[in-house]
């Protein structure tokens, strides 16, 4: 039997179709949360981040109010984000108004004779990343005039460069673990905390951290946990306990080490 060529150019056609078809759907599917994971990777573009500290231009540097003057210097980072820089600016116009006020039209009534001088510094400065995390420290001393010494402050600052969030504590733990966190934190630097008295229900988690080289280092203000002579204590939280606590996202780049 012959078949009519023009039918069989219909048929050909018509196979390539139900193949197209068939291969189709035999290829496995994916998993579309892990093509959003995968596109979402894909779309962060993680900055390296390049800074350098400058000056911050004041009206004046020395700021004369009715309780005597002040004497502010005042030095941020610059970066390739202008959205870090943005923020440093921003907190130093919150913490030192004065500083940035320009009083020269005001009528301020300076102390007659010799004013009390105070000091006021703060220097930020860019301390290390690890892909999508970057830390910066801010560096804060003020010497009220007359005090037997001034009192210094160093809080680090962790931005998580994908989101261009900061990651304050309660954002780097995960929910309903501080508790069990102390109590690991407090395993690990019990030598320590023993020597200063100070026992567990004592102890808090700081909202100041950084990442250091062996785990992340909760630090604290003076007098908090030991003398002013001793300076800002550190309580060392290790990474292989910190993943027990601290979300995936906000720990860096870990080698695997068998357990």
């Amino acid at each position: 039997m012959t078949m009519n060529p023009l039918k069989l150019s219909k048929i050909i056609p018509a196979l390539s179709i139900v193949t197209v078809i068939v291969f189709t759907g035999c290829q496995p599917k994916q998993d579309p949360q892990n093509n959003s994971a995968t596109d979402a990777t894909n779309k962060v573009d993680i900055p390296l981040i390049q800074a350098q500290v400058v000056a911050v231009k004041l009206p004046k540097q020395q700021v004369c109010l009715e309780d005597g003057c002040t004497n502010y210097d005042l030095q941020t980072v610059k970066t390739n984000q202008q959205w870090i820089d943005d923020y440093f600016i921003n907190r130093m116009k919150k913490a030192e108004p004065n500083a940035f006020a320009d009083l020269s039209d005001q009528q301020v009534k300076v102390p007659e004779g010799e004013p009390s001088l105070s000091e006021s510094s703060t220097y930020v400065r860019f301390v290390g990343q690890n892909y999508n995390l970057a830390t910066f420290a801010i560096h804060s001393y003020a010497y009220p005039a007359g005090a037997a010494h001034g009192m210094y402050h160093q809080e680090f600052v962790n931005f998580d460069l994908a989101t261009k969030k900061h990651i304050n504590v309660s954002e780097l733990i995960k929910d309903g673990v501080e508790q069990e966190l102390r109590d690991e934190l407090y395993v690990a630097n019990q030598n320590w905390l023993d020597e200063h008295n100070i026992k567990k229900d004592q102890l808090q988690v700081s909202d100041n951290y950084y990442y250091g080289v062996n785990g992340i280092v909760f630090v604290y203000p003076l007098y908090e946990l030991a003398s002013y002579a001793e300076g800002m204590s550190e309580l060392n939280l290790p990474y292989y306990a910190a993943k027990e606590f601290i979300k995936a996202e906000y720990l860096p780049s870990l080698p695997k080490v068998p357990n």
